[in-house]
């Protein structure tokens, strides 16, 4: 009975996500700039979906960069990976980059 106790603990959600998904936003960022490198084409399929995901009005507010919004990127997580705070894997941005190309 204990076992199931460690091991419902040791994989809550925040963990779990860190484990099968394993980095960080700013890891993942380095990871998608090292195969744009590799794939030039990439780089215009993610500028445009970092175009796709920029927060609405986002020039009237600082730091008036197009970003996107925490609350729609936590949803977005939340309804792909079932946890909002999850990061994703670097194959799966590029592949929806790649598949954004084609879909207008």
């Amino acid at each position: 009975m204990r076992s199931r106790t460690v091991a419902s603990k040791a994989f809550d959600s925040s963990t779990a996500a860190t484990i099968f998904l394993g980095m960080s936003w700013p890891a993942l960022s380095v990871r998608l700039l090292l195969r744009t490198i590799v794939h030039p084409p990439l780089a215009l399929d993610l500028l445009r979906v970092a175009w796709r995901f920029r927060s609405r009005d986002w020039y009237r507010r600082p730091p008036f960069l197009p970003i996107p919004d925490r609350t729609y990127i936590a949803w977005r997580m939340h309804t792909a990976y079932g946890d909002h705070r999850a990061v994703p894997p670097a194959h799966d941005i590029e592949r929806y980059a790649r598949w954004t190309r084609h879909t207008p």
